[in-house]
């Protein structure tokens, strides 16, 4: 039977560089990213912010077909993925919940690094406005709703290698 691991945390907290690097150091693993589906499309995240926040208004009926055909031809599945055990059609399948704890100001570096290399100052003002106005809220959320009900905590800031290291001393 297969493991299925749940690697969650803010955007730019490491989850798709943890993921890649626990795939290259698990034997029979395959990965399945958050980012490769469109969930949201019809979701205003500051007004579902206000009416409650509920995980299960995201249908991941995609995510879970998909996990089921995994299922039983990997060894390990693991899953970027940024809600841990909060979204129902999800959490029966997750047997370790991870959350990458890294700090909102290091995730946003990250992502401005990664996503506005080349953007204007213009370009890059509406992107810190966005994120301060519609963004970091959600994250914050995460941080308060997601990372507690996680298995297992882990430091952001450490290196990659002491991360993966961990994480596999958890996993046996």
């Amino acid at each position: 039977m297969s493991k299925i691991i749940a690697i969650a945390g803010v955007s730019g907290s490491g989850k798709t560089t943890i993921v890649n690097a626990l795939m290259n150091r698990l034997d029979n693993a395959t990965a399945l990213y958050f980012d490769d589906y469109n969930f949201d499309e019809h979701i205003e995240y500051d007004l579902w912010l206000k009416n409650g926040a509920d995980y299960n208004e995201l249908d991941l009926t995609p995510l879970k077909r998909d996990i089921d055909k995994l299922i039983g031809q990997t060894r390990y599945i693991l899953l970027d993925y940024p809600f841990a055990y909060k979204n129902k059609i999800i959490a029966s399948y997750i047997d370790t919940a991870v959350y990458i704890d890294t700090p909102l100001d290091v995730a946003l570096s990250r992502r401005i690094f990664r996503d506005m290399s080349s953007a204007s100052g213009a370009e890059i003002q509406i992107y810190i406005d966005n994120y301060i106005k519609y963004e970091r809220p959600l994250y914050q959320l995460m941080i308060d709703n997601i990372k507690p009900d996680s298995d297992t905590v882990v430091n952001g800031l450490l290196p990659i290698r002491d991360i993966i290291n961990e994480l596999c001393r958890n996993l046996k």
